[in-house]
């Protein structure tokens, strides 16, 4: 590849393996075994693992895998709960580090970000800017630079861990053509199952198709959409505004299935108020409300409903909560329910 001539990159920095990493930093005896954090850490209970060491992952335990199925796959796997608090606290350092750079800096969650640098050596700027973190945390990230922001989160990949790599036009089909389309940022299993019905299996063959034809298939928007990815095109700023969250929710899964639907119903009330808490702290009232449901063994489902007006009133909310309830299939078993409240926007 040619050495870049432009100056305006998108970095994506994607902290490795972040929530197990910062565990091994508190533990350092943990460092090589094979670490799975999720739930009360505990794999006989329910829960799913929120992150895996890279050792863990060798034995094939990944993110959203129950505990007791990353258990069975990697028995030798020490297991660790959850600690939020600490991951928000590690996650402002690294952000905070990132912002040292006086370049944007647009925050995609704990352990991820975007960057808008002006450079006319990215390689370099991104080199700097894992070691930055590395000397601030102790902490190693991969770096992904692109041309635009769906390059660097795609390139990112590529330079894991530990690692850079740069994704622009120029090698985008040498490095992306072959590749099926749901490694493309965007696109999931079911999106990949319909292009693949329209004989789309690779991300060259997305970007060569059509727009019509996909816009027959997936709609007028998403279509085109679709065939943009395809060719790495997005135009959209990296945004430095501060996160403003739209809604709170909170989940409870049952260590047992529930089949009284009144004991669901006291969990959905102490959930509704528990979040409604979380709503105060911001100021800013509920304007909707909407439930999760898991049935047993694993099938969600979810109801919503705007509110008549915003409201902090805990017994409107504990009323449309059950009220929502009341539209689920109370024939079920339950494993899991949940409650979020959206906010209006601020003023």
């Amino acid at each position: 590849m040619s050495a870049p001539t432009r100056t305006d990159w998108v970095l994506h920095v994607d902290l490795d393996q972040f929530i197990a990493a910062v565990e091994v930093l508190r533990h350092p005896e943990l460092a090589g075994l094979p670490v799975v954090v999720g739930g009360r850490g505990d794999p006989t209970e329910r829960g799913v693992v929120s992150t895996a060491s890279y050792e863990a992952r060798a034995f094939g335990v990944g993110s959203g895998m129950p505990l007791r199925t990353a258990a069975k796959k990697c028995p030798e796997a020490v297991f660790l709960a959850v600690d939020a608090p600490a991951y928000d606290a590690v996650s402002v350092q690294v952000m905070d580090t990132l912002r040292g750079f006086d370049a944007p800096v647009e925050v995609l969650g704990w352990d991820e970000a975007f960057m808008a640098a002006q450079t006319h050596d990215p390689e370099t700027f991104a080199d700097d800017v894992r070691a930055a973190v590395l000397e601030a945390t102790r902490l190693h990230c991969s770096v992904g630079i692109g041309d635009n922001k769906l390059r660097a989160k795609i390139a990112t990949e590529f330079g894991k861990p530990r690692g850079r790599f740069m994704l622009t036009e120029e090698n985008w089909f040498a490095v992306m053509g072959e590749r099926p389309t749901d490694a493309l940022w965007g696109i999931g299993r079911k999106t990949s199952a319909k292009l693949a019905d329209l004989g789309i299996h690779t991300v060259r063959q997305l970007a060569e198709t059509e727009a019509q034809v996909l816009a027959d298939r997936l709609g007028p928007t998403m279509g085109p959409w679709y065939r943009r990815l395809g060719r790495g095109v997005d135009t959209s700023p990296v945004d430095a505004s501060p996160y403003v969250p739209r809604g709170h929710g909170r989940e409870l899964t049952f260590q047992h299935n529930l089949t009284d639907w009144d004991e669901v119903a006291r969990e959905t009330r102490v959930l509704a108020r528990t979040v409604l808490d979380d709503v105060r702290k911001e100021g800013r009232p509920a304007v909707r409300v909407g439930m999760k449901m898991r049935y047993a063994p694993f099938e969600t489902r979810t109801r919503s409903l705007t509110l008549p007006a915003a409201t902090f009133d805990e017994a409107a909310i504990e009323a449309a909560a059950l009220d929502l309830l009341g539209r689920f299939d109370h024939a079920r078993a339950v494993r899991l329910v949940g409650v979020r409240l959206e906010m209006a926007p601020p003023e």
